[in-house]
């Protein structure tokens, strides 16, 4: 392979002013086309493909399908999830169509080979358990109080004000990681009720064609308030503006760098594993899965509780509750064996 092919083979699926005569304004559109998440994702997935492909003497771009079906099936005996897979694919049918080439994963043999692998390997996703009351009372309890210091007098403890914060407000709002990672102090407004909070986007409304309205109602309960836990936070961290979830320093310093989805996702599995709590796995998703399972045993319709999750499609929402309600009016509940 010559210099200049693999320069090229491993160029951001994404430069495409290093090939098109592509504007400033347009180039950051092309950014803007897909989720910064989704753009970290291609580019990954793009640079480990186009590394296979150099090892194993084939083109990139235009990748053929015998390339892209030989790529899946070195993938599948090397134990990668179908999920995993899946996501590749799209990477690379991403890379192909930004510069107007074939599709090479539509092609009869990459079809088929696909077909075989997610029958052969496909298995239903591991789903975060929910993560509700009473459990996320023992959650809550265990988050940080105070500070202890040999150089200088206890503090409360602004990471727990903070992680009590993140569970109660991703709980209460049926919040995803990345929502709760891009909220900002503009999105909320103090209502006689509670809190609202206005979402430009989300994973379903990734164009911002129409701000989504999530609500934060007063709790009874103090310690189960999302206001409440919410302000608690904002005030001792002093924030006034930009993001609302930050990172903090093992100094107990709040820093002006917002949390990662990721970082987000660490904290409540950190969380649940403080409390001890038996099952799982638990994650950022927990809390949302939690709150459907939770407003379904409460009682909730599924119309009310797709206004706060705002699921497009209710039926996406039995996922959420079929392990509870599995154990609904069933016959094997009732044997008195």
């Amino acid at each position: 392979m010559q210099p200049h092919e693999v320069e090229r083979l491993h160029r951001d699926p994404l430069d495409l002013a290093a090939e098109l005569p592509l504007s400033a304004d347009e180039a950051a559109y092309v950014e803007a086309a897909r989720a910064p998440n989704t753009l970290r994702g291609y580019r990954s997935d793009w640079a480990e493909f186009t590394t296979w492909c150099e090892r194993a003497g084939r083109s990139a771009l235009p990748a053929a399908g015998d390339t892209i079906s030989m790529y899946l099936t070195e993938l599948a005996r090397h134990g990668a999830k179908v999920g995993t897979m899946s996501r590749r694919l799209s990477s690379i049918k991403f890379a192909h169509q930004l510069r107007d080439l074939p599709d090479p994963t539509t092609g009869a043999r990459v079809v088929a080979v696909w077909e075989g692998i997610r029958r052969t390997h496909g298995a239903p996703p591991e789903q975060a358990a929910p993560l509700m009351f009473p459990e996320l009372d023992d959650v809550l309890d265990r988050c940080g109080q105070t500070r202890t210091w040999k150089t200088r007098p206890p503090e409360p403890d602004v990471a727990g004000l903070r992680d009590r914060a993140l569970l109660l407000v991703g709980f209460w709002g049926a919040l995803r990681r990345s929502e709760l990672a891009a909220l900002t102090v503009d999105q909320l407004t103090e209502h006689r009720r509670g809190m609202v909070l206005a979402l430009p986007r989300s994973k379903t409304n990734q164009r911002g064609e129409q701000t989504e309205l999530v609500v934060l109602p007063y709790a009874n309960r103090r310690t189960r308030c999302p206001v409440t836990a919410l302000g608690a936070w904002l005030d001792a961290a002093a924030i006034t503006s930009g993001p609302v979830l930050r990172k903090v320093s093992r100094g107990n310093r709040v820093l002006d760098r917002a949390l990662h989805p990721e970082s987000i996702n660490d904290l409540v599995h950190a969380a649940a594993a403080r409390a001890e709590l038996a099952g799982g796995p638990y994650s950022a998703h927990s809390l949302r899965a939690g709150f459907v399972t939770y407003s379904h045993l409460r009682g909730a319709s599924d119309r009310a509780i797709a206004h706060q999750t705002r699921h497009r499609s209710l039926a996406t929402l039995g996922a959420y509750v079929r392990v509870e309600t599995a154990w609904e009016d069933n016959a094997a509940t009732q044997l008195g064996l």
